[in-house]
């Protein structure tokens, strides 16, 4: 199962942020998990949300650079070595993680993680066969 993400640019200014959180919380979007990676001059926002069409709307209509990435994202046990059992997984047929980020479940016990890796489809099929848990948009 795929997810959307959504790659938001954001220039390195006080309030972009901030910005960003607003214009979505108005709309009504709630954000399941996020990262940002900068630079000095800029910096890329990487949201998962409950519905990213939406909110990939309502950031162009606001005149955001916002793109979509596929990614998968797992939901493991949180327990010590669950992550680890993943990766391995992955790492034995080769396939790479371009970054990752983890986030809170929603559910005590859960520690779902956002994965781009080199081949999506690869991965997922690997992932279902060894009874790790996918996550799709409605299940945030």
């Amino acid at each position: 199962m795929l997810i959307k993400q959504l790659s938001i640019f954001l220039e390195n200014k006080e309030g972009r942020l901030a910005e960003v959180t607003k214009i979505l919380g108005e709309a009504g979007i709630d954000i399941s998990a996020l990262v940002i990676s900068d630079t000095t001059d800029f910096g890329i926002l990487r949201l998962i949300v409950k519905d990213s069409a939406k909110a990939y709307d309502v950031l162009k209509k606001n005149e955001f650079t916002v793109s979509f990435t596929d990614v998968v994202v797992i939901c493991m046990s949180d327990l010590p070595g669950s992550l680890s059992k993943v990766l391995e997984i992955l790492d034995k047929e080769g396939i790479g993680i371009e970054y990752m980020y983890a986030f809170l479940g929603r559910k005590i016990g859960q520690a779902p993680a956002v994965l781009r890796v080199e081949d999506t489809q690869r991965a997922i099929k690997l992932l279902e066969e060894n009874n790790i848990k996918l996550l799709n948009e409605s299940d945030l």
